[in-house]
């Protein structure tokens, strides 16, 4: 779904890019199509809710073949990591001191590793526990920016938008698994012309995840559950190319 989203961008993008090239003027010098590199820093905040978890006994019947307990996340890490952004995007021009722009970020790679523990208790003793690690992958961004034309060679904007990526988690006792978190993204930013058509940038963005169901089992049998959001931002610095 996410490659078909950015592809349909893509798209749309390149459409709006070549209807401007037909235009004979332009309401700003900021209007018109742009693609952009940038490397940065980047924090993910994760909040993990207490779960469920079903443990087998190894008992036959008429014993239960299963209990059930609950699980519980503790020692949590946030992630720290350096970042890598392509982005592209179009900005409409309004009149001569304003934009509203439509443009998607990626963030190739994985993030730093990040540690916690999870464990498993049945009546509220702890009978099972793991240190496990996670990162983020396939982190991507679609939004809207309107922003204010300062001059021909300066744009200050803001971003608002749709935000998702991955969480892969894994330790010594649990298969590795994934989870898709999906969510809305904040930012401000502000552009500088080096000359007539590189420009160099920096940006601030915020993300904020909804809640998701995180499901797995352990080497044991035990399948445990629990529900995850977070919070993510970054700053970014980079260079781009405007059309």
């Amino acid at each position: 779904m996410k490659k078909i989203k950015i592809s349909l961008l893509v798209t749309t993008i390149t459409g709006f890019a070549a209807t401007g090239a037909l235009a004979q003027s332009k309401a700003n010098a900021w209007e018109g199509a742009y693609g952009q590199v940038g490397v940065g820093y980047g924090n993910f905040a994760p909040s993990i809710s207490n779960g469920t978890a079903t443990i087998p006994t190894g008992r036959s019947a008429p014993y239960p073949a299963t209990i059930s307990g609950t699980t519980s996340a503790t020692n949590v890490n946030n992630i720290n990591t350096g970042l890598v952004t392509i982005a592209a995007g179009y900005n409409f021009g309004i009149n001569e001191n304003y934009v509203l722009g439509i443009g998607a970020t990626y963030y190739p790679g994985a993030s730093s590793s990040a540690t916690g523990t999870l464990n498993t208790l049945y009546n509220g003793n702890v009978v099972g526990s793991t240190n496990a690690t996670y990162n983020i992958k396939n982190l991507y961004n679609i939004f809207l920016s309107p922003g204010y034309v300062i001059d021909k060679d300066r744009l200050a904007y803001l971003k608002i938008g749709y935000t998702g990526s991955t969480i892969g988690l894994s330790s010594p006792i649990l298969t590795y698994n994934t989870t898709n978190l999906s969510g809305i993204n904040l930012g401000l930013g502000y552009k500088q012309m080096i000359n007539a058509q590189w420009y160099a940038f920096g940006e601030a963005n915020y993300a904020s995840y909804g809640s998701q169901t995180a499901s797995a089992t352990t080497t044991k049998g035990t399948s445990v559950s629990n529900s995850i959001k977070g919070t993510g931002m970054d700053l970014l610095v980079g260079i781009g190319y405007r059309f």
